[in-house]
């Protein structure tokens, strides 16, 4: 059986529909899955990292919201939230 994305293969584990899938970390210690099996995590060195970025547009409405959220985001605690769910924010940021 194969997901059509990351959402639907966690929920296939989840209900039964599947004994065993590959999922993202976060999904996998989100309370919902957590509460219900077992995790592994596929070491780090095992598959090519996945660089994701963060910007603000310019034509955004609401410049100091998002900017204030960008800086959570980068600060330890925002670091804290994302390394609980399985992400890690590059050592090196750009202001």
């Amino acid at each position: 059986m194969l997901g059509e994305n990351i959402s639907q293969t966690a929920q296939f584990v989840q209900t039964g529909g599947a004994d065993i899938g590959i999922i993202a970390l976060s999904l996998a210690v989100a309370p919902a899955m957590k509460e219900t099996g077992t995790y592994w995590e596929v070491p780090l060195g095992a598959y090519p990292r996945i660089e994701q970025g963060a910007v603000i547009l310019k034509a955004t409405k609401d410049q100091k919201t998002a900017r204030a959220f960008l800086d959570y985001v980068k600060s330890p605690e925002g670091a804290a939230v994302f390394k609980r769910y399985g992400f890690f924010l590059p050592e090196k940021t750009v202001p």
